[in-house]
């Protein structure tokens, strides 16, 4: 499973005449960074669009997802079974459908290769996991404690941002985690709402970087080493955090 990530380091570093080895080298031969240096003049822009569209999916997704997480695991709405019933089918709706109706929205909207087009469309499938396992979670808190909020005198919404969110720490990384990967790693929403323009993420930058830069293999590799450099230190720090999050609320006293 990993050697794939293996080759992907040893083909970035590896010169472009070495790559035709046969057969071909397991370490580089003549080790070279000009790969490297190939992404930092041409990929900045594309990684710099993605790290904008992967933080305003974590805010999008937290501002919507917790608070109506909190709605349906205290205040226990008429329907709320039917709705989380419904989250779920979303998740099962295949991608490309979400994105050929954005297609027609934002075209309408004037919205196509842009970032907030972008946030908006990948929040689509971030939202709905985020509800869910801030319900999940939230179903778990203690009721004394809300009570005890609400005896002091707090309101819903005082409890949920004084309480609520602080006991949620575990739930809001493990959201916020899903949601920036599954916008820096997006490639079908990015490649259905692009307009040709200068607002692409670091998937489409890789993908029309291999079309017009067929034979530079090590920059190829390199520009996709450095897109996996942030993922893999969130999943690494955040570990811990994610394996409680996904977690809570499987198993009640």
């Amino acid at each position: 499973m990993l050697f794939p990530v293996y080759w992907m380091v040893n083909v970035s570093l590896t010169r472009d005449t070495d790559l035709r080895a046969d057969p071909p080298h397991l370490f580089p031969a003549h080790g070279t960074v000009e790969g490297y240096q190939a992404v930092l003049r041409d990929q900045l822009p594309y990684l710099g669009t993605s790290l904008l569209i992967g933080l305003g999916t974590v805010a999008l997704t937290v501002a919507l997802a917790a608070p109506a997480g909190y709605a349906l695991a205290t205040l226990r709405p008429v329907g709320g079974g039917v709705l989380r019933f419904v989250l779920l089918i979303a998740q099962m709706i295949p991608g490309i459908i979400m994105a050929m109706g954005c297609y027609a929205i934002y075209l309408r909207l004037g919205m196509l290769n842009s970032a907030a087009g972008l946030v908006l469309a990948d929040s689509t499938i971030a939202v709905p996991f985020g509800v869910l396992i801030f319900t999940a979670f939230m179903s778990g808190i203690p009721g004394e404690v809300l009570q005890a909020a609400v005896m002091d005198g707090a309101s819903r919404w005082r409890t949920f941002r004084s309480v609520v969110l602080p006991l949620s720490r575990s739930s809001i990384i493990t959201v916020s985690l899903f949601a920036f990967l599954w916008a820096w790693s997006d490639f079908l929403f990015a490649s259905t709402l692009d307009a040709g323009g200068a607002a692409r993420p670091v998937a489409l930058g890789i993908y029309r970087y291999i079309g017009n830069n067929n034979q530079q293999w090590n920059a190829i590799m390199a520009t996709a080493v450095i897109a996996s450099v942030p993922a893999t230190v969130l999943l690494i720090v955040a570990q811990r955090y994610v394996a409680a999050g996904v977690t809570a609320g499987a198993v009640k006293d």
